[in-house]
Formats: structure tokens, sequence, C-alpha cells
């Protein structure tokens, strides 16, 4: 008999489990409240009348005003919520007329939609069938969580991204607006991953302004397949835009690399780079330092100076290079290691046999320059041969895995960056500085090289302006013994540098 009585509890929890639906029970019962993700997931193409059955038993929304009439630019009539529900962000535009404008950004409501319908206008999710009667202010002043989101993601993915809050950053005007010109309208931004429309209707209270070269937009995303692109931007008030400082030039990019030689790796990874102007190494000097951060030892206060077995610098202080042309630093003058092409036809600037001899100031002799497998390892430029911890890099790239590179202190302690397409020294959500990799959103790297690949970075850089006009990214390019220089020279994909 005791196994019988241990059957049937297990037996009942069995049947339990797979009785749920989808996350809306709480101890059996079923939630009044849906998530917007699985709400959104209910349109397949047509309207949508909303009723419990259709909600698994919810008759309720929860979510965060993001919209903001009482300023002129938000689509006429609609509401605009998100929540974050479910591990996913989402937002829904609520069109309830003139009584959009009796809600400010901050206040949190519970909306009843069962009844309502859920449809698309020109694309763009929508709520209908909604008085004001059905929704309930129950919080003001609420946090708003921002999204910062690169235009190629948006573009990729507009219904996940839709009626919320994003901040597209370090994006540039194109054209160049000309003096006096301002918001209205639209205008098209560039922040090297792709083109969007900055959309400020009229009656904006900020339409006036003078609209900045270069910025961070914070905007709710409004999708208008009947538009020149697919995603607007419409930021909610003058607030919602912080302009940059122009950047300077980087004389010098890094525009690929070698982790993986046949062979060994001793004395056969390189770095390819290109100068975005004419540059005589012997008058004017830089230098070029690697990251490898294999194991578990903590940041270090010295950073790209650490030297020892994390860091390796090259001087480069001979040679002279051409504006938008290729070069080299690394180890023997080989395509992909010993038994491979000969590539001394190349610029090389500085070819050291890192695994025989220390770096340049720092750095002791590594067989491993590059890594090509675990933890996040990295390239900078500098200009000038004295690289210390407070030494901030022309042009940074981050790759690979994970590992404890950085420390938020006090004091904060890890690689400083620059800004370039994927880093920046002003954090695009807080606006608050932000010097280090692995600080505030500067958390993004490149994927581990693939085996027998040389990683090329293709881009578009405007060396007037300083901006990638086209973001950097990998392209694996296979290498043999018996590859060519050109493999990794000529071809589509390759950066390139305007003006």
């Amino acid at each position: 008999m005791k196994k019988i009585y241990l059957i049937i509890p297990v037996l009942f929890a069995a049947l339990g489990l797979f009785s749920c639906k989808k996350n809306n029970y709480a101890e059996g019962t079923l939630s009044p409240i849906i998530a917007l993700v699985d709400l959104k997931d209910l349109y397949k193409g047509a309207d949508v009348v909303l009723n419990t059955d259709k909600l698994n038993g919810a008759k309720q929304i929860v979510g965060v005003v993001i919209s903001d009439a009482t300023e002129g630019n938000t689509p006429k009539g609609l509401l605009i919520v998100q929540n974050y529900r479910r591990n996913a962000l989402r937002g829904i535009a609520l069109a309830i007329g003139d009584a959009a404008s009796n809600y400010v950004p901050g206040d949190s409501v519970v909306v009843q939609v069962d009844g309502a319908t859920l449809t698309k206008v020109n694309g763009s999710t929508r709520l209908i069938g909604i008085t004001e009667a059905a929704i309930t202010k129950v919080a003001a002043d609420q946090a708003i969580k921002v999204q910062s989101v690169p235009s190629g993601t948006l573009l990729a993915n507009p219904d996940v991204y839709e009626s919320t809050l994003v901040t597209v950053s370090k994006a540039i005007t194109v054209p160049e607006p000309q003096t006096g010109e301002t918001y209205t309208g639209d205008k098209q931004i560039n922040d090297g991953f792709g083109i969007l429309t900055l959309h400020t209707e009229a009656s904006a209270s900020y339409a006036g302004n003078e609209l900045p070269f270069s910025a961070n937009f914070t905007g709710i995303p409004v999708v208008s397949i009947a538009a020149d692109t697919t995603i607007q931007i419409w930021p909610r008030n003058a607030g919602d835009i912080f302009a940059l400082a122009a950047t300077k030039p980087a004389p010098i990019v890094i525009t690929g690399y070698l982790t993986d030689p046949t062979g060994g790796d001793a004395n056969y990874e390189y770095i390819q780079l290109m100068a975005t102007k004419d540059i005589d190494f012997s008058v004017t000097n830089y230098s070029v330092v690697t990251c490898n951060n294999a194991g578990t030892n903590p940041p270090s206060p010295l950073g790209w100076s650490q030297g020892l077995a994390r860091t390796y610098k090259f001087n480069l202080t001979q040679g002279k290079v051409q504006k938008g042309h290729f070069f080299y630093v690394g180890g023997n003058k080989k395509i992909y290691g010993g038994n491979s092409t000969d590539i001394s036809d190349a610029n090389w600037i500085n070819s050291t046999l890192y695994a025989d001899e220390p770096g340049a100031d720092f750095g002791n002799p590594t067989s491993n320059l590059l890594a090509n497998s675990g933890n996040v390892a990295g390239i900078a430029v500098f200009q000038g041969i004295t690289v210390d911890a407070s030494s901030v890099p022309l042009d940074v790239i981050m790759y690979g895995g994970n590992g404890n590179v950085y420390s938020a202190g006090p004091p904060e302690i890890g690689y400083r960056i620059t800004n370039t397409d994927y880093y920046s020294t002003i954090n695009s959500l807080t606006r608050e500085a932000q010097a280090f990799y692995g600080g505030g959103t500067n958390t993004a790297k490149l994927p581990l090289p693939a085996t027998s690949n040389f990683s090329k970075l293709g881009g578009v850089y405007d060396a007037l302006t300083g901006r990638w006009t086209t973001g950097r990214t990998v392209t694996s390019v296979p290498l043999t013994i018996t590859s060519s220089l050109s493999t990794i020279e000529v071809g589509d994909g390759f950066t390139t540098i305007q003006n």
C-alpha cells in the first residue's frame, strides 16, 4: 500500500504540469494578465478580436506609459505602453484618441483588453476598440527601461522593438545638416549599422531646434511600411536627443587579423591595419598592443600596459604607408604559417618574433599573441610609443569569450576604449562617462575567429569626420598554404576609407 500512496501524488503533479498554460497560472489560478510578448504573438496576419479563451484566461495587460502626447511628437491618438514580462520587453500602441493626452511617461496602467481588437496599421501593431474607461492608472513616476539598440538590429526585428523606448547611439545625420536646419519632418540618421528615419511632427515642442550633426537619439520606433524605411524613430521631446562632440579621426584603423595559422601559432600570427592618412612612422610614432586574457587572473589597474603574459606591445617607428593602404604588424611574413606563401611584399611596419623576443617596453615572449579560443582578447592602436594605464587608444577591437577583465571599482580598472563603431566614451542610456571595455554599454565583442581563417573586418570609415558610416563586420576568409596576398587585400567586404 505504501507504494500506491507514493505514486498517486506524483501522477497528480504530472497532470498539473501538463495542464498549465503559458505562464499564466499562479499556484493553480489563471492570471488575469497576459504579457505583451504573448499578446503580440496572437497576431498571424489578420485582425484578432480578443477574449479570455484566446488570452489563456487573461483579460488585462499592464505597462508603463512611454509616449508623451503633451510634447507633440507621438502618433496622434495613441497611448504607447511597454512592459517587461516573461523575460521580454515589448510595447504596444493603444488607439484611444484624445484621451492619450491624459497620461504622461512613467504612469503605470492596467488595461482591460477583453473585447479589443489586435490589428496592424501600416505595419504597426495596435489595440483598437479600447475606451479610456478600460484604463486604470495605478502609479506615477515609474522607471522606464531604455534599450540601446543598433539600427541594424532594429531594422531586422521591427516587431520586437516597435513601441518600446530605444536609443540609437553615435548616429550622424545624413546628409550633414545645413546651418539652421531644424528637426521638422523626416531626417536620415546613420549609426554605422543601418539608416533610420528620425521623424518629428511640425507641432512637436522641439521641432524648431537646430538639428545636430551627431547625437544619441532616443525615441519610440514606429513601423511604417508606407515610409521610405520600415522603422521611424519618434523622439518624445528635446531631452531625448543628446548631441555629441565631433570625433577626432583616427589615423590608423584595425582591418583584420590571423589568430590560427597552420602548424604552431608561435611567430606566425599577425594584424592587418589601414592608414586613414599618409604616415611616415619615423616622424610620427605609433604602437600596437594586444591582450590575451587566458586564465582567471583579476583585472589589472595597468590595463593595456600590464605586460607579462597578458599584453604585448609593438612599436611603429619606421616605414611609411599611404592613405587607404594596408600594412601589417606581427611575426614572420607568411600568410598562413611556416610553410605557406611568403608575403614579404606586403607593407610590414613591424615584424617581431614575438615568441622569442619580449614586447617593446612590456610583454613576455608568447606563443599565443592572438587568442583563437577562450576568454575575450583584443587589439589596440595608440598614438606614440608610451603606453600606460591612462593611455586612450586610437582604435580598439575586442573579440572572443568572456573573462574577468573589468572592475567597476572605485577606481575603475581594465582596458580603456575610445569612440569606435562598437564603443563609446559616453553611456548612451545614462549619459555618463564610460572609459573601459566592460563598463556601461561597452560590452560588444566580435566572435572568435573560425579555424584556418583570416578575420576580415569590413566597413567604411569617414576620415574627415572620424565616423564609421558602415560599422565593421567580420568575414572569415579561408586560407591555405598557397593563398596569395590578394586573398586578404582584394575583393568585396574590406574596409574602405572615405574622403
